[in-house]
Formats: C-alpha cells, structure tokens, sequence
C-alpha cells in the first residue's frame, strides 16, 4: 500500500521527486487517520513552502490537521479540484488526491524511503 518510488515525511506527507519538481500529497496512512476530508487549505501558487514547515491544512470529520512541507521550493500547481473534492484524497492519496507541485529550491535529504516509512506507520499504529 506504501508506494515504493515517493519519498515520505515522518509527518505522513509523500513527495514525488521528478527532476527538480516534487509532487506532494498526504499519505493513506494519513487520510486513513483522519477520516472523511471535508476541507483542504494549500499555499497558493508562487508562495514558498520549506522542507518541515507548516504549508496548509485539512479538515475532517473528525479533526483538522496540519500540513507540513516534506520538501523546499516554490508552490507551481495547486490541485484546485480539491476545493470541490476533498475526498479525492481519501480515495486516492497517491493519485488524483495529489495536493502541490513544487519546484525544488534544494536537496531532498532527510525523507524516508517506502520501508522506513513503513516503521513509522507500524511503531504509530501500536
């Protein structure tokens, strides 16, 4: 269920590195957690967002969330069919509930990999 070509943030964020753009999005483990998204607030495009930093939010059923950045650059797409469709992410985290693309101002260092991100689901989980 853990994709193994994104790289992930211990705060359950996934980032799809192509070249020196990386699509961001919330992981299943996330949304799972969550429950059923009714609202998502995202950077707008051009504004800046920093590996770690809080970059928007997103409201469930149950609780309201934080976003953090699991990378740094600037925002060049927003998926603007979340405004509409905030279930998007819960029925496909890793697909058409993509959140931002961001052009990378710097490395990606610090992410995990599918199986280290796969132990923190694991450690959360008990």
């Amino acid at each position: 269920m853990i994709p193994k070509d994104l790289k992930y943030a211990k705060s359950h964020e996934w980032a799809k590195i192509e070249g020196d753009v990386a699509t961001v999005g919330i992981t299943h483990f996330a949304q799972e957690q969550l429950g059923d998204l009714t609202y998502v607030d995202l950077p707008k495009v051009g504004a800046t967002v920093t590996m770690g930093a809080e970059m928007g939010s997103v409201e469930s059923v149950k609780a309201a969330s934080e976003l953090y950045s699991p990378v740094s650059g600037t925002v060049t797409e927003v998926n603007a069919a979340l405004e509409n469709a905030p279930e998007s992410i819960n029925q496909e985290p890793y697909g058409a509930g993509w959140m931002l693309k961001v052009k990378l101002s710097g490395p990606v260092d610090g992410l995990l990999d599918a199986a280290a991100y796969e132990q923190v689901c694991a450690e959360e989980a008990h």
